[in-house]
């Protein structure tokens, strides 16, 4: 049988949702640094020498503690406020950047509250953190444009990186779903044209698994059905192109409905009874 086609599972996300990177700092942090939740705004830092502690509030509402004894990346996908205690207090030893994810980032909640690697086991980073460190340390032109766009290189390169790790702990949800090689075809293919009238039977054929057994493998990768991936998927776009002034008549058709009124319906049922017009309005609130 011949090798599968090579597959970018990333690319179709990230074209249709931006994240943006801001550098915000670069050199030592000494004492303790709080960083403050703020909404869709995640955080990236790298620490390229010397040791912390970092803390966050847990899941049960007390302080988690992790110490830091290496080079390390320290990644806060969603909101969340955190410390570092006891940073480096010479050396360019830190660079920093906040993450804002364009509303409804469909790999925002598919990924863990934090990552937490040290740098020797993502050698793929090694030549972007070498440039981004060589931007930060002096004033140059274009310097904070370059580190920032390097910041999304990065981001881009762990991504990628955690895909390709046969035992990466994911949570239930997309990311899990883009590491399974059949699961990935299929979502990459929904994900590149969400307007197609795509079938159980398409979507297995795609994933190259029998129907029953892909139903069953989405399920317990992703936590939904096929269906209700695709319906949220379409929904996620309309909202961002609602956002941006598309009219719902264009994008009913775009995303594969027979009219405005069925997208309509779909989003009423989906946002607790709110009609699109009434969510713009809400969300301009």
């Amino acid at each position: 049988m011949p090798a599968a086609a090579p597959l970018d599972r990333l690319s179709p996300l990230f074209e249709r949702f931006r994240v943006r990177a801001s550098l915000f700092h670069a050199g030592p942090l000494c004492g303790v640094t709080h960083f403050d939740a703020q909404p869709g705004r995640g955080f990236l830092h790298v620490m390229r020498q010397g040791e912390m502690e970092v803390r966050h509030a847990s899941d049960t509402g007390l302080v988690q503690r992790l110490q830091v004894r290496e080079p390390s990346l320290v990644f806060y996908p969603r909101p969340l406020a955190h410390d570092f205690h006891n940073a480096p207090a010479e050396g360019s030893d830190f660079v920093c950047a906040t993450l804002d994810f364009e509303a409804g980032h469909p790999l925002v909640q598919a990924l863990p509250p934090l990552v937490l690697l040290p740098l020797a086991q993502v050698p793929p980073v090694a030549a972007t953190l070498g440039l981004l460190f060589g931007e930060a340390e002096q004033v140059r032109c274009g310097q904070r444009l370059l580190a920032e766009r390097l910041f999304e290189v990065l981001l881009l390169q762990l991504l990628r990186w955690m895909l390709d790790q046969p035992d990466s702990p994911l949570p239930l949800g997309l990311m899990r779903g883009l590491s399974e090689p059949g699961l990935a075809r299929a979502l990459t293919a929904l994900h590149d044209d969400p307007g197609r009238s795509w079938s159980l039977p398409e979507m297995a054929a795609q994933a190259g698994m029998s129907r029953s057994r892909f139903a069953a493998a989405f399920r317990q990768a992703l936590g939904q059905t096929p269906a209700d991936y695709l319906a949220d998927w379409r929904l996620a776009i309309a909202r961002r192109e609602l956002r941006a002034g598309k009219p719902l008549k264009l994008l009913a058709g775009e995303l594969g409905y027979a009219n405005a009124s069925a997208l309509s319906r779909l989003f009423v049922q989906k946002h607790g009874g709110l009609s699109p017009r009434a969510w713009l309005q809400a969300q301009s609130s």
